[in-house]
C-alpha cells in the first residue's frame, strides 16, 4: 500500500470494513467522522481512490444534499 497516502489508507480501511458484507452506501461526512478527517478531505480523495484501488469498487452513486458513494468488495 505504499502508493497511498496515510489519509487514503485510512479511508480505504474504513470503506473496506463497511463493505465487508458485500456493499455499503456511504457519504463523505460519515467516513470523515469515522476516521477524523473533514468531509472535504474525504470528498476530494474518493474519486482519486476510485481510480487507484482495486481492493474495492468505489462508485459515485447518488446526489441529494451530498454525494453518496457505493462501495463494493
Amino acid at each position: 500500500m505504499g502508493e497511498f497516502s496515510e489519509e487514503e489508507q485510512r479511508i480505504l480501511e474504513y470503506v473496506r470494513e463497511r463493505a465487508a458484507g458485500g456493499e455499503a452506501y456511504l457519504r463523505a461526512k460519515q467516513i470523515a467522522e469515522g476516521i477524523g478527517l473533514s468531509a472535504k478531505q474525504v470528498g476530494v480523495r474518493l474519486p482519486k481512490l476510485a481510480e487507484k484501488t482495486e481492493e474495492v469498487d468505489i462508485e459515485k452513486w447518488g446526489r441529494a444534499r451530498s454525494t453518496t458513494w457505493r462501495v463494493t468488495r
